[in-house]
């Protein structure tokens, strides 16, 4: 044997040494919790990252003016006219109407969507003015009581209630009449549970129903059955 494959043979007997001598398992100080605490940091830091980017994009998406508290420009279409307003931005339609401006036919009842004295149309669908905010009701049509005569002619609706006495003291006829004639628009001859569905969110404390109930069906030209039924309540008591 030379030199050099002496040399070789001395270098892999060192080599196998210290092999043997090593260890391979884990370094100390670090175990299995670490590697899971190692891991579950990173998904949440990532997570977390995602989040902020998700949160900084809606933000971008919805910046909105803030507006109050204090009164702003609003404007109402309202019968076919735009109604300029300053308002602070807490105000309902139902007291922009009556209190800022000269629409006083919408009546506040319950003010908590109960009674429908306040019912107005938004786009010819039937609301609770008391409900509405004024502000969020801009850019959108709105009838009120004052906009269903024409030139100071009473609408058919209207003058069917006068003919049918469908009112006592009156408080709740202009919701009543706002109901109706949301429903004649979308149903020209509407059936009587039709009618008492439409103005179901409406009520009257002095009991005109059937009036209300026979007006609309005059101004649909449906032709009513009138009749009376005399119940003998003394008759009744004396049952066994």
């Amino acid at each position: 044997m030379n030199n050099s494959e002496s040399e070789a043979s001395k270098r892999d007997g060192e080599a196998h040494r210290s092999a043997k001598g090593k260890s391979f398992g884990p370094s100390p100080g670090f175990s299995r919790r670490h590697f899971l605490k190692g891991v579950a940091t990173t998904a949440v830091s990532a997570m977390a990252a995602q989040t902020a980017a998700v949160a900084q994009e809606l933000e971008k998406v919805n910046a909105e003016k803030v507006l109050g508290p204090g009164a702003v420009p609003v404007t109402l279409n309202v019968n076919g006219a735009p109604l300029r307003l300053m308002l602070e931005p807490r105000v309902t339609l139902l007291d922009a109407l009556r209190n800022y401006s000269s629409l006083t036919g919408a009546k506040e009842g319950c003010d908590r969507a109960a009674c429908g004295a306040c019912t107005v149309l938004i786009n010819g669908q039937p609301v609770y003015s008391c409900q509405k905010l004024a502000i969020e009701a801009q850019g959108q049509v709105l009838t009120t009581i004052e906009g269903i005569s024409k030139d100071g002619a009473l609408s058919p609706l209207q003058k069917a209630f006068v003919k049918c006495d469908a009112l006592q003291c009156g408080y709740c006829t202009p919701g009543f009449v706002m109901s109706a004639t949301a429903l004649l628009a979308q149903i020209p001859n509407p059936s009587v549970e039709e009618i008492k569905h439409a103005c179901s969110g409406n009520l009257c404390r002095c009991g005109t129903h059937p009036h209300i109930l026979a007006a609309v069906q005059e101004a649909a030209g449906i032709q009513a059955a009138n009749s009376t039924t005399f119940i003998n309540y003394a008759s009744l008591a004396d049952e066994p």
